[in-house]
């Protein structure tokens, strides 16, 4: 906070460059005799540690190291002189500091020191106005955040170049401007409550408080750029605020890449999952497989012994080439059974790539129900598959949405007894634009209770030991991810059924041009 002239608010800064500059800072500020602009030096960075503005920082007590990276971390940090005078240092500073933290180069440090010094001689009332303008001034002159300077009837009095570079406009459009009309376009003053975000300015002139606001500046067509802002009262002999100083922090950037990391770990997470779900869906595929490779195996088993005895015999008759033949052909469609059983396996359990292509999803549901038609045999069900009659284009990853629909198709086996029906459909929604896969069952059904939490990790209504409770999380985060829809309506005693609708690519869309499938 800046106040005048009584200072009672302290500007935190630290200093990277601990020689003779900035001994004769640390000098000067202990005099205490700077009643304009009050300032608090908390570290000082060095790499000569016997430098002499270091070591009588170390006899200050103030904060020492020799990586100016450490300073990043002191609490209320509000800036950092440079004053190594060396442009890889400052490049460094600007290139590593949190958003939060100013940077003061070399030249505007030596022009702080010019300032210290003349506040020294100057002692008339004129030469205190005079001074109270340099440091306001030197204020205005830092270019790495926006700032501001506004009287108490809203009209701009001094802004700086970053501030024009955000804003889009030249000094002489926001000069004697209302802040409320450069800003928002706005006649009046913002509403304390302005869209649910407080107004800084209104807050600092109703309580005399530095206060911190958020702006979303709609300064751009690809969207609004994101400011923290924080506002300081500058205030004159008695104590009465008599303007405002506003520093914008542009935090869009922050955010931008906080949330790309988030969504990489995200999708990292899902990945892991998604895998470890195969892994869980192959043990039950094996589970299922071991019954329906046995029985073509008991048949070549059966076969060999009948050819065995025939071949034994001192010739073969006619009728028994005939048999053997016969026999041959059957073992060889009960051997690619089996290959096919077997093939189907190892390439589920195959490691995926998780890249995105352009595939027919009709395709991904065949390959589905290639894998789980034994365990439907198995279990003795009426199984009905219909697809749509024309490919169905969508932009995805294949291993993703198979195990999509395997642990739909998975819950939906277990949800039924013997005689059950599973129905696995595919269309076009009725405004052309989407897929849309249905998984429906005539099983037990989902509480009304419980649907709502059907998608929690670790839900399940399975007994201990039957289920994880992540198959339908795993399923929402791979609709999710794909920019997909998931609905469920069930009713107890009388069955489930999921519907997944997933963006048709730009090409297939265009191919259906206006025209209206049944959904």
């Amino acid at each position: 906070m800046i106040q005048l002239p009584n200072a009672t608010t302290t500007l935190k800064l630290a200093i990277v460059g601990g020689g003779r500059a900035c001994e004769f800072f640390l000098k000067l500020i202990s005099l205490g005799n700077l009643p304009y602009l009050q300032i608090d030096i908390v570290g000082v960075c060095d790499i000569n540690p016997e430098a002499r503005g270091f070591r009588l920082a170390q006899k200050m007590g103030i904060f020492t190291t020799t990586d100016f990276k450490d300073l990043f971390s002191l609490a209320d940090l509000d800036g950092i002189i440079e004053l190594t005078n060396s442009r890889e240092v400052l490049v460094d500073l600007v290139r590593l500091r949190p958003a939060r933290i100013g940077i003061v180069e070399h030249n505007i440090g030596r022009l702080l020191r010019n300032l210290f010094t003349v506040d020294q001689k100057l002692r008339s009332a004129e030469q205190k106005i005079v001074f109270e303008k340099a440091a306001r001034d030197f204020l205005i002159q830092q270019n790495s955040q926006c700032i501001v300077v506004i009287n108490t009837d809203f009209t701009i009095e001094a802004v700086n170049d970053a501030y024009l570079r955000t804003t889009r406009k030249k000094r002489e459009e926001v000069i004697g401007e209302h802040c409320y009309r450069v800003i928002h376009g706005l006649n009046t003053p913002c509403d304390s409550l302005r869209d649910g975000i407080v107004c800084p300015m209104l807050e600092t002139l109703r309580t005399g408080k530095s206060t911190k606001g958020f702006h979303a500046l709609q300064t751009t067509e690809t969207g609004p750029e994101l400011h923290d802002i924080v506002t300081y009262p500058v205030r004159d002999a008695d104590g009465k605020t008599i303007r405002v100083i506003e520093i914008w922090m542009d935090i869009g950037q922050e955010i931008s890449s906080r949330w790309e990391k988030r969504e990489r770990e995200l999708k990292s997470d899902l990945n892991k999952l998604i895998q470890e779900d195969r892994m869980i869906s192959l043990g039950k595929l094996v589970a299922s497989c071991v019954h329906e490779i046995n029985n073509p195996i008991q048949g070549l088993l059966t076969f060999s012994h009948l050819m065995k005895d025939m071949l034994t015999a001192d010739a073969l008759t006619t009728e028994e080439i005939v048999k053997l033949r016969g026999f041959t052909k059957i073992m060889g469609e009960e051997l690619e059974r089996c290959g096919k059983i077997v093939t189907g396996l190892l390439s589920f359990s195959r490691q995926g790539t998780n890249a995105y292509r352009d595939i027919d999803l009709n395709e991904v549901v065949v390959s589905v129900v290639d894998l789980i038609r034994h365990r439907i045999e198995l279990q003795d069900l009426y199984f009905k598959m219909d697809l749509f009659r024309e490919p169905l284009f969508v932009h995805g990853d294949v291993n993703q949405l198979q195990q999509c629909f395997l642990n739909l198709v998975f819950n939906a086996i277990e949800a039924m007894g013997p005689g059950g029906t599973l129905h696995i459909a595919t269309a076009r929604t009725a405004n052309g634009k989407m897929a849309d896969v249905r998984i429906e069952d005539t099983g037990h059904g989902i509480a009304q209770k419980h649907l709502d939490h059907i998608y929690d990790p670790f839900f399940t209504t399975k007994e201990v030991g039957e289920g994880t409770g992540m198959g339908l999380s795993i399923v929402y985060g791979v609709v999710k991810s794909h920019q997909g829809e998931i609905e469920v309506h069930s009713q107890v005693d009388r069955g489930t059924a999921f519907s997944i609708c997933l963006p048709l690519t730009p090409a297939e869309k265009e191919a259906v041009g206006g025209s209206v499938e049944s959904g």
